[in-house]
């Protein structure tokens, strides 16, 4: 169980990155959803022990994360937003180096374990290729290899899926999904579909505050009946945006379209759509926060 407590960062310019945090996180996946900018690397880098925090308290099981960090570190996989590679090493060999310092000694085990995750993230017929001559979405299932050494117990992931193109997402989420059966996982992502196919629990975090957890087709319900469309040309989004709570905006079949919340059937050409944890995203980052 991770447990996050009263949790506060504000960096030297003023901005409040993180406000007063509470967070319970059980074993299986976790999304952590909200638009970019609002906070939540810095969650994930403080909970990765990268950072401390200016209050509060986040353990893991027994161990007190900001006293001992170094026996997090131990149960920890990471893999952060962006990261930097040594462009002249291969994958296999950064593999078995990683593999090595988190306690993988006999060398022969060692080469079939970095094999076993090479084939994981399907990188193992590039696995003599320099890490320098690796595509972005290459470098990012190497990422997520070098998170998965020593079985962590708690794997942080911070928009893992940018870059991959759909079959290569698609096996990440076939991963994660095996992970989650017995560690903790937390997903970091602004991308809805992300959290719908892989999480069982979720919170929606905006402006460095939790706004809403709970499970993801649980929190889509409350807006049952609620979400309405309309076809419009795109000289009236103004006009609509001051009359409605609108959830947003897309092109279908080269038209544009609005989404918008109301309690009731607006009339005027809108029409019932069966709403989407997507317009429960949109919907709860868009209400006004409490200080």
């Amino acid at each position: 169980m991770l447990s996050i407590s009263n949790l506060n960062k504000t960096y030297p310019n003023g901005t409040q990155a993180l406000n007063d945090v509470n967070l319970e996180i059980g074993t299986g996946m976790f999304g952590l959803l909200g638009p970019n900018g609002a906070g939540k690397s810095t969650l994930m880098r403080t909970i990765a022990t990268l950072q401390l925090a200016d209050s509060g308290t986040i353990t893991f099981n027994d161990i007190d994360v900001f006293a001992s960090p170094d026996e997090l570190r131990k149960v920890l996989g990471y893999l952060p937003q962006d990261f930097g590679v040594y462009p002249k090493v291969s994958a296999e060999m950064m593999l078995n180096h990683i593999a090595k310092i988190k306690g993988v000694q006999n060398k022969g085990e060692r080469k079939s374990y970095v094999a076993d995750l090479l084939n994981k993230v399907n990188l193992y017929k590039f696995r003599k290729r320099n890490l320098g001559d690796y595509s972005g979405g290459m470098r990012q299932r190497f990422g997520i290899a070098q998170a998965l050494i020593g079985n962590p117990k708690l794997i942080i992931v911070d928009e893992p899926t940018a870059g991959l193109d759909p079959l290569e997402r698609n096996r990440f989420h076939n991963l994660l999904s095996e992970l989650g059966e017995d560690a903790v996982v937390i997903l970091s992502t602004h991308i809805v579909d992300d959290v719908v196919n892989l999480c069982t629990n979720m919170a929606v975090f905006n402006e460095g505050r939790i706004v809403v957890q709970g499970h993801p087709q649980t929190l889509s319900k409350t807006l049952d009946d609620k979400v309405f469309r309309k076809k419009i040309d795109k000289e009236e989004i103004e006009k609509y945006q001051s009359e409605f709570t609108v959830l947003s905006t897309y092109l279908r079949s080269g038209n544009l379209n609005i989404n918008v919340y109301s309690d009731s059937s607006p009339g005027d050409g809108f029409e019932p759509v069966n709403n989407t944890l997507e317009d429960f995203y949109f919907y709860s980052i868009n209400q006004p926060q409490t200080v």
